[in-house]
């Protein structure tokens, strides 16, 4: 369920802490011990792509879904219905 949830937030760019805020605002508390070693298995497994954004105050890692991630989230989806 964990990886459906975080996967169903990740059409979109996002970095690690508006990542926790979403889930959060949805009911799911997550902690950073658990959300970055769950970003990093799926980008290692080619789920999730991402890229580091210099830009701002604070460097942040940005991340959104592949297209094997998305096709893996519909498959995800179609499953936990």
């Amino acid at each position: 369920m964990l990886v459906l949830a975080v996967m169903s937030q990740l059409a979109e760019e996002q970095y690690g802490y508006s990542l926790i805020k979403l889930l959060s605002d949805q009911g799911l508390e997550l902690d950073q011990g658990t959300l970055y070693p769950l970003l990093r298995r799926l980008e290692t497994q080619g789920l999730l792509q991402s890229e580091w954004n210099v830009e701002g105050a604070r460097p942040r890692r940005y991340y959104v879904l592949s297209p094997a991630g998305r096709e893996a989230l519909t498959i995800l989806t179609a499953e936990w219905r």
